[in-house]
Parts: structure tokens; C-alpha cells; sequence
């Protein structure tokens, strides 16, 4: 199907941070398969209501009402990505988490659009103990995700089954969210579940890594601790959050060209 427009609702990943910026603004896969799908369709129009650090009930609550009367059928794509904020939250509760995923996704797919779903990768680029933890949300996550998927009729989109991009060298300096290359392997695996044109070779692995010399590793470990953590915690203690008021990048539908 040639979609005539997409609607992308989520966190930081929809968003598209750290994506290279163009015009002020993080680029991301989203913005990638809109790239393709305007190609396709004339009249395409795009939407992107994603912010970072959103938590699935605040994407509930802000996002979902505003996709109302734009939702044109079958040939709206609307992709719903939320959820992982909440599940490496140290007070994250599966049994609120869950249902409202749930929920939502019904919700999107009532509207008569194509919806997408997306799993995470079960494993994360954390180690010890809190990597521990993290797979294991995340493995019950994806079994919520699928599940969702297979009731609504949703397009899944399951990156577990390319464990390669779990490379850390598709991460940016935070190690949390994608670089540009890693944004750009996954507009291509979406545009692939869509039938929609791609490049194959985003299904190949970087080569080999060269070794680490440790007292490199070192410097990097604490530059990330000072650069990221610190600051990441601090936010957590006074609970603010990094979305805290910013607005999205097309809270309408805009006529869309390639960038």
C-alpha cells in the first residue's frame, strides 16, 4: 500500500534522537521512511507528535487525542512506540505499564489506520546486574508487544530478529539512543516490513571491532558518567524529565519532500 500519510507517536526513538539534525531538529528513522513514502504518494502529509523521555501514560494523554479526524483509513500509518521509558524506570510496574499499552494500541487501531508496533531489544547494551534486569522487563515487553500485535492486526516490527543492531556502535555517546547510521538501518527494516522501497544492505553487520585498549575505555566510561548519567539522575531526583517543555516536531500534517 502506498500510504498517503504517517503518524508517529512516541518517545525519544520516534522522535529520532541522536539522529544527524537538519534544520534544527533530530531527523530519525521516522522522518526516513516519510522520506520514501512521499516518493510514493504526491499527496503525502506527515505528522510527528513523538517527544523524548515521555512515559507510555504521558503519550497516552497528549498524543492519542491529537491523531483524532486525522486519520484518513487503511492508507494512514500510525506507529505507536512507548513503553521503554517506563520499563527501565527503577519503580517500573508491570502491572499498570502493560494494560495501558494495551489499551492504547487498541485505541490507535479503532481509529481504521494501519497501525505498527515495535518490540525492543531484549538485549541491552547495559551490563551486570541492571543489564540483567533490563532483559528481562524487556523480554516480557515484547511478549506484551506481539500479543497486541496479533489481536489489533498491527504490522510488527520485530528487531530481535536482527540481533546484530544491538552492536554498540549504533548507539550515540550516550549509549541509550541510536547514531545516524543506527536511525538509518532502521528506517530500512521498516521500509522493508512496508513493502516500501529499501537498502538490502542494512541486514549486514559492521565488521569485527577493533579492541578496546583499556585505559580508553576507562576515559569513556567516566566521560559517559559525567556527559550522561549524572545529569540523567539529577533529572530523576527532581523529577523532571528531558521532554519537559518541548513541543512536537509536526503537531499537524505537513505537506512532506524528501530531506
Amino acid at each position: 500500500m502506498n500510504f498517503t500519510r504517517y503518524i508517529a507517536l512516541g518517545d525519544s526513538m520516534t522522535e529520532g534522537m541522536t539522529d544527524e539534525v537538519v534544520n534544527g531538529q533530530y531527523r530519525g528513522w521516522a522522518d526516513r521512511i516519510a522520506d520514501v513514502m512521499a516518493v510514493q504518494s504526491p499527496d503525502f502529509t506527515y505528522m510527528n507528535l513523538a517527544v523524548r523521555g515521555k512515559l507510555i501514560k504521558q503519550v497516552i494523554d497528549g498524543q492519542l487525542p491529537q491523531i483524532h479526524g486525522f486519520v484518513e483509513g487503511k492508507q494512514t500509518l500510525v506507529s505507536f512506540h512507548a513503553g521503554a521509558n517506563d520499563v527501565i524506570r527503577p519503580n517500573y510496574n508491570p502491572a499498570i505499564t502493560l494494560p495501558l499499552y494495551i489499551d492504547a494500541a487498541k485505541k490507535v487501531a479503532a481509529t481504521g489506520c494501519t497501525l505498527m508496533l515495535f518490540t525492543v531489544m531484549e538485549k541491552p547494551s547495559s551490563e551486570g546486574k541492571t543489564g540483567q534486569i533490563w532483559e528481562a522487563r524487556f523480554h516480557e515487553f515484547n511478549k506484551i508487544v506481539r500479543h497486541t500485535a496479533e489481536v489489533t492486526g498491527a504490522v510488527l516490527i520485530d528487531w530481535n530478529v536482527a540481533p546484530f543492531l544491538s552492536d554498540l556502535r549504533f548507539l550515540a555517546q550516550d549509549r541509550l539512543h541510536l547514531n545516524a547510521e543506527g536511525h538509518y538501518r532502521v528506517a530500512q527494516g521498516v521500509l522493508e516490513k512496508l513493502g516500501l522501497p529499501y537498502d538490502s544492505e542494512w541486514k549486514t553487520p559492521l565488521p569485527p571491532a577493533n579492541p578496546t585498549p583499556k585505559i580508553k575505555k576507562v576515559r569513556s566510561d567516566i566521560r559517559w558518567i559525567l556527559t550522561f548519567v549524572i545529569p540523567w539522575i539529577w533529572r530523576r531526583a527532581r523529577g523532571k524529565s528531558s521532554g519537559d517543555g518541548r513541543k512536537s516536531k509536526h503537531s499537524v500534517p505537513v505537506s512532506w519532500v524528501q530531506r
